[in-house]
């Protein structure tokens, strides 16, 4: 993710388009995949004997030339991708279970006329309806989008964007990087149907198959609507979002925090991007202040000249096909597959649409999160397991603040800002302290489509009315139900959701080393990113703000640059290597985490030696741990896609960062010549 927002950063995606893990995962030789391990006793943890799958291992691997494989080969050859899924692993396996657990709820729910999250389940699961509606229910719409002329596109856009429909631009409220305690409306560069501008504009066979079954997806869309001459005019939507991705900025730049803050007025924009009526979207949106910031300026310049210089029937053909992809899995299965088939099939390989009820299980989630969250942690987040968490979260904290002071590489004046920023953090276990309200959202047991339409306009309108009030310190940005940990920059704080707060990740009755290599490192990667190439630049108000001397920018641009090259020499598939400036962020989560749960781990020792646990010492241990969060096999396709849009290294990559650990050296015995060894100079060290 990956992003949340341009201040925000995910611990991982699992398929994308889709954020990232309910019985219990498998972790054996299940050839299906689906097999529960088997549930943990009073006194055992639930994997293993202490923590960790021995199976998995394969140990005719020398650590030292594949760790990954070493940890967990015999799991990867033996474990098949579910058909309904691009990639399974640890983090899948606990949404399986999330989304298995979260189906007991509504399947209570339902019965209850009362229960908005159960009118909400029965009417995905009411296919019989939905297929005898057909596109009726969408009609008024795309009646509207039929109708628009250049004069009224601005307004139609902006009505799109409270219905929740994709289209040239996005935007959403959120902080005033450089004034945290108000918040401000960034608008973003969009207009793309494919993932990212390099699916445009790069050469290659792989590309090439992609944008022909883009293609012939938009002629099928187009045909799904009644439209005539389809092919021809699939085509000229195709050749406008190739312009559209010409002047897009790419995804390094986009990422930068410091050069997609661009504060503007509305005039200021309308001068910068002539051709398109600015203050008409704007004020459509519901933002009545006068400054915006706008992410990539020359984008919106030249998809403004593009918009005002294309003819109405490609812009009204965008938006048609947009509103159909956008809506797809609230109307009839026809529509539904045509989606599934380029945007899963196509970019990322799966071969077949997960069942309804998961598909209800989701749109409930995604649409009414924290009301399904309440009953989701009532049954299944005990009290001791967030108690447990504070003490980790605490060690690992103090863990960092020791490794600031020991630093070399950062002036004294600076270590001081650093551990106030440390010392300024909050941390979020669990759940939501104060849970959002959903009264004013009207959800019908028997309207699936306007059940959708609402639920988006009241993200819209509940986004919008955050404009001139306080900040809203007790949000969260994801549902308890999601196997995943965020770091907010603006708001200093680090996230963990319930549903992440399992084994492999953690587990009360597993050996301190598993949860310190896996959970451990997970708390430290999400700390540290508030430190990496981007949260650095935020102060401990979450300013983003220079706080740094000169000779700190140099010597941590030094390391990054040396952990840029250790993973652009990587190559995942033939031809495909990794971009280690757009993966640089999370890269150092990785490392820095799992330096710092290393130390954290150490000192819950108390200064006495690990015991050794089946031949394996605590050190071993450790190391074990956090490959084997990382277990995950992926389809070819999905592996590729994610070279070009996801900002984490794929999962054996990420196992590897232990080759800058000089510890992980001394537990395994590497040695110089084997394929992961780096010499001590070449290691990278950073936090």
């Amino acid at each position: 993710m990956t992003r949340r927002k341009l201040s925000s950063r995910l611990l991982a995606t699992a398929a994308l388009g889709a954020v990232l893990l309910g019985s219990a995962p498998s972790f054996a030789k299940d050839k299906a995949a689906t097999t529960a391990a088997p549930a943990a006793t009073a006194d055992k943890p639930e994997i293993g004997d202490f923590g960790f799958d021995l199976s998995g291992m394969d140990k005719s691997v020398q650590p030292g030339d594949d760790f990954y494989t070493f940890a967990n080969g015999t799991w990867a050859k033996n474990t098949v991708i579910p058909a309904d899924k691009s990639n399974y692993g640890m983090f899948t396996a606990l949404a399986d279970l999330s989304q298995k657990r979260t189906r007991e709820i509504l399947d209570v729910a339902k019965g209850d006329p009362d229960s908005m999250i159960g009118r909400a389940y029965a009417s995905y699961l009411d296919s019989a309806t939905v297929e005898a509606k057909g596109l009726a229910p969408i009609q008024p719409w795309l009646g509207k989008i039929r109708a628009v002329d250049k004069a009224g596109l601005a307004k139609l856009l902006a009505e799109g964007d409270r219905n929740g429909v994709q289209h040239f631009f996005g935007g959403y409220v959120g902080q005033d990087d450089k004034n945290p305690d108000v918040y401000i409306y960034t608008m973003f560069q969009g207009g793309l149907g494919m993932p990212d501008r390099d699916f445009y504009l790069k050469d290659g066979d792989r590309n090439a198959k992609l944008q022909a079954a883009y293609l012939k997806h938009l002629e099928n869309v187009l045909t799904l609507a009644g439209e005539q001459n389809a092919a021809v005019r699939a085509k000229a939507i195709y050749d406008f979002e190739k312009q559209i991705a010409q002047v897009h900025w790419d995804k390094n730049d986009s990422s930068d925090a410091t050069k997609v803050y661009n504060k503007m007025t509305i005039a200021d924009l309308t001068k910068a991007a002539p051709g398109f009526d600015w203050t008409t979207f704007i004020r459509g949106l519901g933002v009545n202040e006068d400054s915006i910031l706008v992410s990539q300026p020359s984008a919106f310049t030249g998809e403004a000249k593009l918009i005002a210089d294309a003819p109405i029937d490609v812009i009204r053909d965008v938006l048609t096909v947009r509103s159909l992809d956008g809506f797809s899995g609230v109307l009839p299965d026809a529509v539904a597959q045509e989606a599934f088939s380029f945007y899963s099939t196509a970019l990322s390989g799966t071969p077949q649409m997960q069942e309804r009820w998961k598909r209800a299980v989701d749109f409930t989630t995604n649409n009414m999160g924290e009301a399904v969250g309440q009953d989701y942690v009532a049954k299944y987040f005990p009290p001791e397991t967030k108690a447990a968490m504070d003490v980790l979260v605490k060690n690992v904290l103090a863990a960092l603040d020791t490794r600031i002071g020991n630093l070399t590489w950062m002036q004294p004046q600076t270590k001081v800002k650093a551990k106030k920023k440390l010392a300024n953090f909050t941390t979020k276990i669990g759940y939501p302290d104060r849970w959002k309200d959903y009264s004013k959202l009207e959800i019908k047991a028997d309207d699936l489509f306007g059940n959708a339409l609402r639920a988006n306009q009241f993200a819209h309108d509940d986004n919008i009315s955050r404009l001139g009030g306080p900040i809203r310190r007790w949000e969260w940005g994801m549902t308890p139900m999601e196997v995943n940990a965020y770091a907010n920059f603006g708001m200093n704080e680090i996230v963990f959701p319930a549903a992440i707060l399992q084994p492999p990740f953690f587990d009360p009755k597993a050996d301190a080393a598993i949860n310190y290599g896996g959970i451990g490192a997970v708390i430290g990667h999400e700390i540290s990113h508030h430190f990496d190439d981007q949260g650095s630049k935020y102060d401990e108000t979450g300013k983003l703000a220079e706080w740094w001397t000169p000779e700190d920018v140099a010597a941590f641009e030094a390391a990054g640059k040396a952990l840029v090259a250790q993973y652009d020499a990587y190559e995942i598939l033939p031809g495909e290597h990794l971009d280690g400036t757009f993966t640089l962020g999370e890269n150092i989560g990785d490392l820095a985490g799992l330096n710092i749960a290393y130390d954290a781990y150490k000192k819950s020792l108390g200064g006495k030696p690990a015991p050794v646990i089946d031949g394996l010492t605590g050190d071993q241990r450790f190391f074990l741990g956090w490959a084997q969060v990382w277990r995950r096999n992926y389809r070819e396709q999905n592996l590729s896609q994610r070279i070009t849009t996801d900002p984490h290294s794929p999962s054996i990559q990420r196992s590897w960062v232990s080759r800058n650990l000089d510890p992980w050296y001394k537990a395994y015995s590497i040695k110089e010549g084997q394929k992961l060894y780096l010499a001590p100079k070449d290691r990278v060290r950073i936090w």
